[in-house]
C-alpha cells in the first residue's frame, strides 16, 4: 500500500528559520513518527525556494544505500553527488546506523560544502561524546506523533468528543491515515511497530537477549503510566511473576526504552525546598496507541492514565520543559516551563466528588506564585474558574496553543 503524505505545517513553521544556517540540523523522534516525511517536506520547501538546489538524499533503510555502513562509505557517496555549480543540501535518514557518521558531518560542515540535515531514532544520538564532538555545531529538532489537531486533519474528522476517543484509542502515528480506524488493522500495525522498536532499536543495538524482561517492563510501565517509577518496586513485582531482576538491571532496561524514544521520564521536584528527587519521576509513552498496544488494548478503566499521557505529550509538543512536583506531600501532576514562564496542570477524569475537587484545585491553591494554574478534566461543564484556577475540558486543552 502506498503511504499518503500530508505536510506537518506547524513543524515546518518552526524549522524554516534553521535552513541554510551553518549548523547540522538533527531531526529526532520515535521510529515511524514521521521524520522521513518531514525531511521530504523540508526538501520540497528548499526546492521551491531554490530551483537550482542540489539535493543529496541518503536513506540508510533503502536497499540502494545498504553499502553505507561507516563514515568513509558515507563520504564516498556524498562526494560523488556534490555539485560545484549549485548549493548542496545533504539529507541523511536514520543516520545512527552509520558508524562514526559524525566524522563525515563535521568534515562537510567545516568546509562549508553542504547544508546538512539528518534524522535519528535514538535519544542518545546527540549526547555524550558525540555532543562534545559536535559541540555548538548542531541543533536538535524533535518530531512527535500527531497532535489532536493533526489527527483530525490526517483522518478528516471533526473536532468533537467522538474523535477525541478515537485519538485516545488509536494514538497519533501518521501511517494510520492509510488504514481504516478499526481495532484489528490498527492493532496489527501498532503491534508490528512495537516489535520492530524492541528488536531493532533496543535488542540489536544493546545486544539484549532477554526480550521477555524487556516486554514485561514495557507492560508494567504501560499499566502504571503516570505513577512514580521505582526500580525497587518493579523488581519486587517481577519477582512475583518469577522474573528475578535487580533494580540496577531494571534501570538499564528503562534507559533502553527511553533511548528508543518509546517512553519519556520526567523529573520529580520538591516545590517547597526547590530540590530534585534523586530517584522516581514519572514515565509516559510517546504515543497513546502504542501505550494501549503494550497494555493489551484500550480499556476505559485506564482513562485517567491516558488523559495524563495526552496532557504530557501536548506540553512536550509545545517544547515545554516538564516535571512533576511535590508540595507538602501533595502531588502536582505537571510543572511546564518555557522562556522564563511556567504553568501548573492537574489532570482528573471527572470532578465527581467534593473530595476530588478539593484535591485537584486544593493542590494548586497551595502554590503561592502568580503563574497560571489549570485543572484538565473530561467534565462537560468545564470552563469556569475556581479561585483563579482555570478548569478546562481535555478537548479544549489539547487544541490550544
Amino acid at each position: 500500500m502506498r503511504e499518503q503524505f500530508l505536510n506537518r505545517e506547524s513543524y515546518l513553521r518552526q524549522f524554516v528559520a534553521w535552513i541554510e544556517k551553518p549548523v547540522i540540523k538533527v531531526i529526532t523522534g520515535q521510529r515511524r513518527v514521521g521524520k522521513s516525511k518531514f525531511m521530504l517536506q523540508v526538501m520540497q520547501h528548499i526546492k521551491k525556494s531554490n530551483k537550482q538546489a542540489n539535493i543529496i538524499y541518503i536513506n540508510t533503510e533503502e536497499e540502494e544505500f545498504q553499502h553505507i555502513t561507516d563514515y568513509k562509505a558515507l563520504q564516498k557517496e556524498i562526494n560523488a553527488k556534490l555539485s560545484k555549480k549549485a548549493k548542496n543540501y545533504l539529507f541523511v535518514d536514520e543516520i545512527q546506523d552509520i558508524k562514526k557518521f559524525e566524522l563525515a558531518l563535521r568534515n562537510y560542515l567545516a568546509k562549508n560544502e553542504c547544508d546538512i540535515y539528518c534524522t535519528g531514532s535514538n535519544s542518545n544520538l546527540m549526547s555524550g561524546e558525540l555532543a562534545s564532538y559536535l559541540s555548538g555545531r548542531y541543533v536538535e529538532f524533535k518530531i512527535h506523533p500527531l497532535s489532536l489537531d493533526e489527527f483530525c486533519l490526517f483522518h478528516n474528522l471533526p473536532k468533537n468528543n467522538d474523535t477525541l476517543l478515537k485519538y485516545f484509542r488509536f494514538g497519533g502515528m501518521p501511517f494510520l491515515r492509510n488504514l481504516p480506524l478499526e481495532e484489528l488493522m490498527v492493532n496489527e500495525y501498532l503491534q508490528s511497530l512495537y516489535s520492530t522498536i524492541l528488536l531493532r532499536d533496543i535488542a540489536e543495538r544493546h545486544d539484549i537477549r532477554n526480550l521477555h524482561l524487556l516486554k514485561s517492563l514495557s507492560r508494567y510501565i504501560a499499566d502504571n503510566t503516570g505513577s512514580i517509577f521505582s526500580s525497587l518496586s518493579i523488581s519486587k513485582y517481577l519477582k512475583s511473576i518469577n522474573l528475578l531482576v535487580s533494580p540496577k538491571s531494571i534501570l538499564d532496561y528503562a534507559d533502553y526504552l527511553k533511548n528508543a524514544l518509546l517512553v519519556n521520564q520526567i523529573e520529580r521536584h520538591d516545590l517547597k525546598g526547590k530540590k530534585l528527587f534523586s530517584s522516581g519521576g514519572k514515565i509516559y509513552f510517546e504515543d497513546l496507541g502504542l501505550r494501549n498496544t503494550v497494555a493489551g488494548g484500550f480499556r476505559i478503566n485506564d482513562i485517567q492514565k491516558i488523559l495524563e499521557n495526552s496532557v504530557y505529550m501536548h506540553l512536550a509538543r509545545q517544547n515545554y520543559k516538564i516535571s512533576t512536583g511535590v508540595l507538602n506531600s501533595q502531588e502536582i501532576d505537571f510543572i511546564a516551563e518555557k522562556n522564563g514562564k511556567r504553568i501548573y496542570v492537574q489532570v482528573a477524569y471527572k470532578l465527581s466528588s467534593q473530595e476530588t475537587i478539593n484535591r485537584e484545585f486544593g493542590n494548586l491553591l497551595l502554590i503561592k506564585d502568580n503563574f497560571p494554574k489549570i485543572v484538565v478534566t473530561m467534565d462537560e461543564l468545564a470552563g469556569n474558574d475556581y479561585q483563579g484556577i482555570r478548569h478546562i475540558h481535555i478537548l479544549d486543552f489539547l487544541t490550544r496553543e
